[in-house]
């Protein structure tokens, strides 16, 4: 069996790849895993550093959005596992074309080269964001795509094209749609790592607004399990929302941070909030559980602090990063 990974040097993509070939899934337990990374500023090769050594890995540089680097890498592959996608919303807001040429046009090319190819199974991973703002309940696969930031709206275009070429060609398309996830080797241009990482340097962290925007926290492994119960089990043409059970506001999360760092509330700088900062995000996962008997296993407290032990403990990995985790003109 032939596994690819697009996306596979990413924070999410990484963590499936070591997963898939340290035996965690049995279904892959024998698999070729061909990476395929652009590396671009939140790619990194050493993400695959405990796993670089394995037979069964194989790593190919080169552009979603290139048509003939797709057919290439496409050939003799069984499931196609697209992570590969532009994915902050702050860089949206600042610039989006590379969001759209990623997120749509990237996913289009691998849909159509993975027809061609007669792939047997596609995954493609999507997000909560695509769903827009929730001030009560969950939200179930059915509703309807009301995203906020271009982030997001490049990422609900993405899921509609996979839908499409499961109904027009009939590929074997399921899609996952995760809420925000947490664990290592994640850039630290996201909040939880680069909270942790200012704090451990002794500086201030931004918090947006007052604080009281809501996520549903799920750490990356039970991300990347779900996502693997879809490839596995998943019904084609069908999307499944993958979720962790723990909602905090960002007030919470952050003080949870500075308690974790031994800091205190000294160290927050309240910054002007987002442009169309959505205020809740909460996805109901009953779908996923009764199909395919998918639950959260990693707590929230427990995730946290292995969270902030590896940031703690792997400063090589984090720090080159930095000056690369600021925005455009920050």
């Amino acid at each position: 069996m032939r596994v690819l990974v697009t996306g596979g040097a990413g924070f999410i993509g990484s963590h499936y790849v070591r997963q898939a070939l340290s035996g965690a899934y049995p279904t892959l337990a024998d698999a070729e895993v061909v990476v395929l990374d652009k590396l671009t500023y939140a790619g990194n090769r050493a993400n695959l550093d405990p796993v670089a050594d394995s037979e069964r890995l194989r790593f190919v540089e080169g552009d979603i959005c290139d048509p003939e680097v797709v057919k290439a890498t496409m050939a003799g592959v069984d499931l196609v596992v697209h992570f590969a996608a532009e994915s902050h919303v702050d860089r949206s807001i600042l610039g989006a074309a590379d969001f759209v040429l990623t997120n749509v046009l990237g996913t289009q090319v691998l849909l159509q080269a993975a027809v061609d190819a007669g792939v047997s199974r596609f995954v493609h991973v999507s997000t909560d964001e695509v769903y827009g703002s929730i001030d009560e309940g969950s939200w179930s696969e059915s509703v309807l795509l009301e995203p906020n930031s271009p982030y997001s709206a490049s990422k609900a275009s993405s899921d509609l094209i996979a839908r499409s070429y499961a109904r027009t060609h009939g590929l074997p398309v399921s899609i996952t749609r995760c809420s925000n996830n947490y664990g290592p080797y994640q850039f630290p241009e996201k909040v939880i790592p680069l909270f942790t990482t200012n704090l451990m340097d002794g500086e201030k962290v931004p918090l947006y607004g007052d604080g009281l925007n809501v996520r549903d926290w799920l750490h990356v492994d039970d991300h990347c399990r779900g996502i693997q119960l879809v490839a596995d089990g998943g019904r084609a043409g069908e999307i499944y929302n993958i979720g962790g059970g723990t909602e905090l506001t960002n007030r919470e999360l952050t003080s949870l941070l500075l308690a974790a760092t031994g800091t205190d509330e000294s160290f927050v700088r309240p910054v002007i909030d987002r442009k169309a900062h959505d205020r809740r995000y909460s996805v109901d996962i009953t779908k996923i559980s009764t199909e395919l008997g998918y639950q959260p296993r990693v707590s929230f407290q427990d995730g946290l602090a292995a969270t902030v032990a590896w940031y703690r403990d792997n400063r090589a990995w984090w720090e080159p990063l930095k000056n690369r985790a600021a925005l455009p003109g920050s």
